[in-house]
């Protein structure tokens, strides 16, 4: 458990062996009990499907990879488990916080950099990651982890290039959290 001397106040979180041993507890049942691993783009897919739908009905029909997404759920991209999961990681997050005292409307970042440049790194790094999902199939959780998880090459190359290309990169982007 770690502490937070800054403030004075002991915080403690969750141990990250113990939240990793945790994490792949999880992703064997998800594998167990749905036959599938865990992954978090196919439900920001469904949403995506869901609005452009709600906008203009005929306009998924002109993008053939929304048309197949949106015709390979029953009645509604809405109803797919995974959409169900990232509102539990959504939920859960935010009871996580409310329970350890950490609901606070800030933005953390290093003394050396401001609020407004920490938004605009998280903004770009999050633009990045989705684009990035889509060339991979998939996000971290569904290519890395689940594809490990059932003992998938793929799964482990994955694992290797996210990891090397963070720590290639950590040392020129250290001075925005250290």
């Amino acid at each position: 458990m770690s502490k937070n001397t800054k403030t004075g106040k002991s915080r403690k979180y969750l141990n990250p062996y113990l939240g990793g041993v945790l994490l792949g507890l999880v992703l064997l049942a998800a594998n167990f009990i749905s036959g599938r691993g865990l992954g978090a783009s196919g439900a920001v897919k469904s949403v995506v499907a869901t609005s452009i739908e709600a906008v203009d009905k005929d306009a998924v029909n002109t993008m053939p990879f929304m048309a197949e997404y949106a015709e390979s759920h029953s009645g509604s991209p809405m109803k797919s488990w995974l959409v169900f999961q990232m509102l539990g990681v959504i939920v859960g997050g935010f009871l996580s916080g409310a329970v350890a005292g950490r609901l606070k409307l800030k933005v953390e970042h290093s003394p050396k950099i401001t609020s407004r440049r920490r938004l605009v790194f998280a903004l770009a790094g999050g633009v990045l990651f989705g684009f990035g999902s889509q060339l991979g199939r998939g996000c971290t959780s569904g290519s890395a982890l689940s594809g490990m998880a059932v003992l998938s090459m793929g799964g482990f190359i994955t694992m290797m290039a996210i990891f090397g290309t963070a720590y290639m990169l950590a040392y020129f982007f250290r001075k925005n959290w250290i």
